[in-house]
């Protein structure tokens, strides 16, 4: 099933439909802390508008994009990873994206992250 902006788990989350715990949030932006939290500071970084991932981003995303970038650092380090973060952004089926809404994943903490995906040999 495609989502839509009717069925989005996230846009129902920036209309306030399904309650988070907001890290941060403004015009074109919100932020939230990950349910189901991986280390000791997990936040997903949004666009307010649907777009289904970065796949199907577009020109015009590009300001709010990168503005998700920059945020990340500032968020990071007030959420309480002020020696460095992790981001992640899964695109599609491949990439393991589960809610088909583009978010950045912002991951750290006091401790070191664990390594990246293994190479298989």
């Amino acid at each position: 099933m495609k989502t839509t902006v009717d069925n989005c788990v996230f846009c129902k989350i920036v209309r306030g439909e399904i309650p988070s715990r907001k890290v941060y949030e403004d015009d074109e932006i919100f932020a939230f802390h990950d349910i189901n939290p991986v280390a000791q500071v997990h936040f997903m970084l949004i666009p307010k508008e649907h777009v289904e991932s970065l796949e199907h981003a577009q020109d015009r995303h590009q300001m709010v994009l990168g503005k998700m970038m920059v945020l990340a650092s500032r968020l990071a380090c007030e959420q309480g990873s002020p020696d460095g973060f992790r981001t992640i952004v899964n695109t599609g089926r491949i990439g393991r994206q589960d809610v088909f809404h583009v978010h950045m994943h912002v991951l750290g903490g006091k401790d070191p992250l664990p390594g990246m995906i293994q190479r298989s040999t």
